[in-house]
């Protein structure tokens, strides 16, 4: 299973009133990782969309242990949870600066054609993607 880790410096504008990172950055964040971890396999995804595809969000869960304050650096770790072809489950977990585990959480994606948005099979469209996903997700045989 490969796990792609982002840096994240937190900046004041991230921050609320109670200087913390404000709850919705962190979805930010997220995506950061996601497109470090495309990256790390070699893909991009603003390729993806040149080609007509898109891959909105269709479900996310985020639950929050600890606070990450202004001035720290966060540890985005990002992997794939699960993959079928056609949806993927980006499973997430951002470390603060001390290495204590602040939140965890999962996008799960599917691609669509960008002018009807009707569902495509990933595994048909770039099978290459397909199978580094097949090969690098959670509890895979060949990872």
């Amino acid at each position: 299973m490969l796990v792609a880790t982002t840096e994240i410096p937190v900046r004041y504008a991230e921050t609320d009133q109670m200087g913390v990172v404000y709850h919705a950055n962190y979805l930010i964040w997220m995506e950061l990782g996601r497109t470090a971890f495309i990256e790390e396999l070699g893909f991009n995804y603003a390729e993806l969309e040149k080609d007509g595809i898109l891959s909105p969000v269709i479900d996310i869960h985020v639950s929050y242990k600890k606070p990450v304050r202004y001035g720290e650096t966060a540890t985005v770790k990002t992997w794939v949870e699960a993959y079928d072809g056609f949806r993927v489950k980006y499973g997430y977990e951002i470390i603060t600066a001390e290495g204590e585990l602040a939140v965890t959480g999962f996008t799960e994606h599917v691609c669509v054609k960008k002018d009807s948005f009707r569902p495509v099979a990933f595994r048909r469209i770039h099978p290459t993607w397909h199978a580094a996903y097949e090969k690098v997700k959670k509890n895979s045989q060949e990872g």
